[in-house]
């Protein structure tokens, strides 16, 4: 039966590849493009007219590389709250191979960065019978909400609208989905996500097309057309960077004025870096995350390593119980529900601080607040058993009243 599972999958999967369109982008299209939403700086703001700002390319990128490159796993849930890794074709769909297309991390990345920019993140689930064999990225997916409740999700295959009932789709919700649905970052931040485009593409027309002379060269008297060229032909050998500091010489009283940068020019940079701080609120990644440091802040020290773990607890954590969730509401066999469950290995996070976690295992070990195996969970190994689930704590200490005394 399992020979003839397997060798099914793989008949499925060589006829998807044959698909005339391409495996993943269902409608041949850029998976990003779609309606925006007009700022108040004229800008329309969508998922992909976003992503050429390099704030939000690097938040999105952070979140999405970190969550998809976290270890997980499927594991049974034992009787003594323990757990044990099982292997189930579930755990090769989630955490190795979830199509032919994709590996675990290109899959993950692509979820967690539509989730994180426009709230919602879709797959269809692919099935032989009721066996669940792999997860097919959707987009340009337009959920509709059921008369009776639910959702059914319609999308574009090769020129052909299709409509899938729910229990075919596997919907990763992001932030706020009270109503079912996620709320997506684009659409809420697209004035300060407009406001920061605007900046970027006029601080570029500055620099390219506008006139910022660094002085200009004043006179009493009219110039000719034949003056003016041979001037600009004496200022054309001093320009450039292999020319700086090149001495000019004035003749029939020209006189050199120097410009200063205006206050609005130099209110233009300010505002740049301002929008790098808004971008960051909106996508709850510290700025330091991107490589962006405010006024006097280093990007070293016991300062940034708090931040990085404030960002782990406070984003990233949440953002992998959703998905622990979703999984387990949606592919998760409903006869295992109370016992299986996948699980992102979180310490893999906390690598980079192996002394401090050493100092915490131990002290909770030699406390009596955690056993050895317990210990052993939080590094994601296998349980030793026997006296290693045992408590034990540390007796070296004693009252001064009974220190030589025989009956203590």
């Amino acid at each position: 039966m399992i020979r003839f599972l397997k060798a099914a999958v793989r008949g499925v999967r060589a006829e998807l590849r044959a698909g005339e369109s391409g495996w993943v982008t269902l409608s041949g299209s850029n998976p990003w493009s779609g309606a925006g939403k007009t700022s108040v700086s004229g800008k329309v703001v969508n998922a992909e007219s976003a992503l050429t700002h390099s704030a939000i390319w690097a938040c999105v990128v952070r979140t999405a590389q970190l969550v998809s490159t976290l270890p997980g796993g499927m594991f049974e849930r034992n009787s003594d709250g323990s757990k044990t890794r099982i292997s189930h074709d579930l755990s090769s769909i989630l955490s190795q191979s979830p199509n032919p297309e994709q590996t675990a991390t290109e899959f993950w990345e692509g979820k967690v960065s539509h989730a994180v920019m426009t709230g919602n993140a879709y797959s269809e689930k692919l099935f032989i019978g009721r066996e669940l064999v792999g997860l097919r990225p959707l987009f340009g997916v337009t959920p509709v909400r059921n008369d009776g409740g639910g959702f059914k999700y319609r999308f574009s295959d090769r020129g052909k609208q299709v409509i899938l009932p729910a229990e075919k789709v596997f919907h990763l919700r992001g932030f706020g989905s009270g109503d079912g649905l996620g709320m997506s970052a684009v659409r809420y931040g697209a004035n300060s996500i407009g406001s920061a485009l605007a900046a970027d593409e006029t601080a570029g027309s500055v620099f390219s097309n506008s006139m910022m002379p660094a002085g200009v060269l004043e006179s009493d008297q009219t110039l000719n057309p034949d003056q003016r060229a041979q001037l600009q032909k004496m200022l054309d050998t001093y320009v450039g960077s292999s020319r700086a500091g090149k001495t000019m010489v004035l003749e029939a009283g020209l006189k050199f004025g120097k410009l200063q940068m205006e206050p609005e020019d130099a209110q233009l940079l300010e505002t740049r870096r301002f929008s790098v701080e808004d971008v960051c609120r909106w996508f709850g990644v510290p700025p330091i995350i991107i490589g962006h440091a405010s006024q006097g802040q280093t990007m070293w020290g016991s300062g940034v390593e708090a931040i990085m773990l404030s960002w782990l607890t406070l984003g990233i954590n949440p953002l992998l119980r959703k998905i622990e969730a979703r999984i387990l509401k949606d592919l998760v066999p409903p006869e295992q529900r109370q016992k299986w469950f996948f699980e992102f290995n979180r310490e893999a996070m906390l690598q980079m601080d192996s002394k401090a976690k050493g100092d915490f295992l131990l002290k909770m070990r030699m406390g009596g607040f955690m056993s050895g195996d317990e210990g052993r969970d939080k590094l994601n190994l296998p349980r030793r058993g026997g006296n290693n689930d045992e408590l034990l704590v540390q007796t070296s200490l004693a009252l001064i009243d009974l220190l030589g005394r025989e009956d203590k």
